[in-house]
């Protein structure tokens, strides 16, 4: 098999407290009410961390659980209120201590009211999340040349609601301090971000090659690309398998990739609307390549059959 550069991912920074409309560039819009409360974002953190995953990824180092667990976000008031002591039970009369017990029937009942109230807490807890369209998988390809490429590919998580997301990302580092030689990858669930997967064969990829002079440019553009996604921002979005940034030392690249290079017109509309949302100058071209065509050739000898 044919190893290649492929993509990963990475995005910026939070919304507001207040509720807030995230625009994903193409006039759609990604709603995001406030998001989980800081209790709530350190749990599914931990949950993430289970995965076994590379720990080169997270934002924060290896603390103590405990110290991780009283960590509130940056500029986020904790609205978690302050743990109240129960008042100390009454001393039970002797008039009350000759009372029959319960019937039995009545303890084994508890349970069941327990579990009914916490589906409650579910359900409501899911009225206050915004589902997206797709369910998405982040992967992580750390650079580790004692590894097989396909072996460097970690499944981090994922998710199917615009709170989770970016639970997620406002615990992950931007591409732009993720070590050199490895990827973020952005797919829909089910999709692996390898030309090998039965859902990538057929495609290709939108390429845009960014310098090294801008950090900040890489992580804005790297976001906008996940919210163009995730909100589905195109007429084609049906084609979209996922994307892909690369950190490599001379250049890095961002990827959009899609099922079939044989369809122009979905091609040509997913192009057109990404340089318009992504707002990108006349000095950052964006090219389609077919995943046949990179995998037999590699860099700048790859044939591309659209330039925008």
């Amino acid at each position: 098999m044919v190893v290649s550069e492929t993509e990963k991912r990475e995005p910026e920074s939070a919304p507001s407290e207040s509720a807030t409309i995230e625009q994903d560039l193409s006039g759609k819009s990604i709603k995001s009410h406030p998001p989980n409360t800081a209790a709530n974002m350190q749990s599914d953190f931990h949950r993430m961390k289970n995965f076994a995953n590379p720990k080169s990824m997270f934002k924060t180092s290896a603390t103590s659980n405990e110290q991780t667990a009283n960590t509130v976000a940056p500029g986020r008031p904790d609205p978690t209120p302050p743990t109240a002591q129960a008042p100390a039970a009454a001393p039970a009369k002797e008039k009350d201590q000759e009372q029959p017990k319960a019937p039995a029937a009545t303890d084994a009942a508890a349970p069941a009211a327990t579990s009914a109230g916490g589906d409650e807490a579910v359900r409501t807890e899911h009225l206050f999340k915004h589902p997206l369209q797709n369910t998405w998988t982040l992967w992580y390809l750390e650079n580790d040349r004692s590894k097989s490429w396909e072996d460097m590919q970690n499944e981090i998580t994922s998710f199917d609601t615009v709170e989770d997301f970016w639970s997620l990302y406002n615990h992950i580092k931007p591409p732009s301090e993720i070590k050199l030689g490895s990827d973020y990858s952005l797919f829909k669930k089910g999709i692996r971000p390898m030309w090998e997967d039965a859902a990538n064969k057929q495609g290709g990829r939108w390429v845009i090659t960014l310098n090294k002079s801008s950090k900040s440019d890489l992580d804005n553009l790297w976001l906008d690309v996940l919210l163009c996604l995730i909100g589905e921002a195109f007429d084609h979005s049906d084609q979209i398998c996922g994307a892909v940034v690369n950190i490599r030392g001379k250049s890095n690249k961002i990827s959009i990739w899609t099922a079939n290079g044989n369809n122009e017109e979905a091609a040509l509309e997913i192009g057109h609307k990404l340089r318009d949302a992504l707002r990108l100058g006349r000095q950052n071209s964006l090219q389609y390549q077919l995943h046949k065509d990179t995998m037999v050739k590699q860099g700048s000898n790859v044939k591309s059959i659209y330039t925008l």
